[in-house]
């Protein structure tokens, strides 16, 4: 098949990108490059067009996967925001709709914001800033798109994704990487107090085999990609300390931030039913091929 990839140069969407081509389709990434890495694509073999989602590519698609975003949940700028997200996704869809192609797209854990956990899909929304809010938009975006055109849609809210590939992101990075860079040079690592704060870390291979099975679902779908289980940050600390074979401990220090999330676990039993997605890895054993890839 012939798939487009947008946001082809990001953590997920280079990953992705690579996955599908060793599977033997022909693949087209998009990127603007603004906070993407060319570095993830240098063993890519496919055509890399450079732009945003005012920039078409040529041709026709089957698979329309749109990854791209502005994923910095700092940004509050809520125009910058709603055009990027909202905007480029309705510009995307309308080439999906010309090509009747179906689309798998990225939303996020971000539109529970603080709900209880187990985050279930049935929940109402309340998400705590601006991207959140994007996403959810988004996500009524596409059940209107599948209304209207009968074609296959599917969003994966995605909870807390690492692994090889997002090196690039620096501060964005997943808190195991960032915390994992503090240790390697012999720092504490530094987390908010008390380090009982809980995140449903989920391996990227996991999320790319969710994102396989998305592209052969059938409807239009929103569902949760986690792994089902929420882990503590000092939990990652202890898991990171073994592979790294240090003994360092925790630095705590006050959250400076009023749209923290302080709990975190996906429910994926509609992932379950509607797509067969069954998460693999868990934190020790994806933190273990992290630091066996040589990028962590």
């Amino acid at each position: 098949m012939r798939i487009l990839v947008t946001g082809g140069a990001g953590f997920i969407g280079s990953n992705l990108a690579h996955t599908l081509q060793e599977k033997g389709h022909e693949i087209v990434v998009l990127d603007n490059f603004s906070s993407g890495s060319f570095r993830n694509l240098v063993e890519f073999r496919g055509d890399v067009v450079a732009g945003g989602c005012d920039n078409r590519p040529a041709g026709h698609f089957d698979i329309v996967s749109h990854q791209a975003s502005i994923t910095d949940t700092t940004v509050t700028d809520q125009l910058a925001m709603m055009r990027n997200n909202v905007e480029g996704f309705r510009t995307v869809l309308s080439w999906a709709a010309a090509w009747k192609a179906r689309v798998v797209w990225a939303s996020s854990a971000a539109v529970y914001g603080n709900l209880p956990a187990p985050m279930r899909e049935s929940m109402k929304p309340s998400p705590l800033n601006v991207y959140g809010y994007s996403k959810l938009a988004m996500e009524h975006l596409a059940w209107r798109w599948h209304q209207e055109t009968k074609l296959p849609i599917v969003g994966l809210r995605y909870f807390n994704v690492y692994g090889s590939g997002e090196g690039h992101k620096g501060k964005f990075a997943s808190m195991i990487y960032q915390l994992a860079q503090q240790m390697k040079k012999g720092q504490r690592p530094r987390i908010f107090h008390d380090g009982g704060q809980r995140r449903d870390f989920v391996w990227i291979g996991d999320v790319l085999a969710a994102n396989l099975l998305a592209m052969q679902a059938q409807g239009c779908h929103v569902c949760n990609v986690g792994s089902g289980k929420a882990e503590s940050f000092n939990s990652v600390i202890a898991e990171l300390n073994k592979v790294l074979k240090t003994q360092l401990h925790p630095d705590y220090f006050p959250n400076p931030y009023d749209f923290f999330q302080k709990h975190t676990e996906a429910d994926i039993s509609l992932a379950r039913t509607a797509l067969g997605y069954a998460p693999e890895v868990g934190l020790a054993e994806g933190i273990g091929h992290y630091h066996a890839s040589g990028a962590l």
